[in-house]
């Protein structure tokens, strides 16, 4: 069988990178299964949580809504790769 070239669509899964300011607590990782959420020191010396998931558009936007809803910013939100 030959490769079959990917395409991004609203509902293929795809490995997404969240980058908050702060250090979310780590229960957050409980709301998504297979989330996961690692914390560094941003480029100002201050702490950025980024939160690792597998997700369709849907549920990347739902994400994003819930962080607005906490009234955290987005760093960046950056695509990693299918699944």
């Amino acid at each position: 069988m030959t490769g079959k070239k990917k395409i991004l669509n609203l509902a293929q899964l795809a490995k997404y990178e969240v980058k908050v300011p702060g250090e979310l607590d780590p229960d957050w990782s409980s709301w998504y299964s297979g989330l996961t959420i690692a914390f560094d020191i941003g480029e100002e010396g201050t702490s950025v949580s980024t939160i690792t998931g597998i997700f369709d558009q849907a549920g990347l936007h739902s994400l994003l809504r819930r962080l607005y809803s906490f009234g955290l910013p987005i760093i960046s939100v950056i695509w990693v790769d299918f699944n």
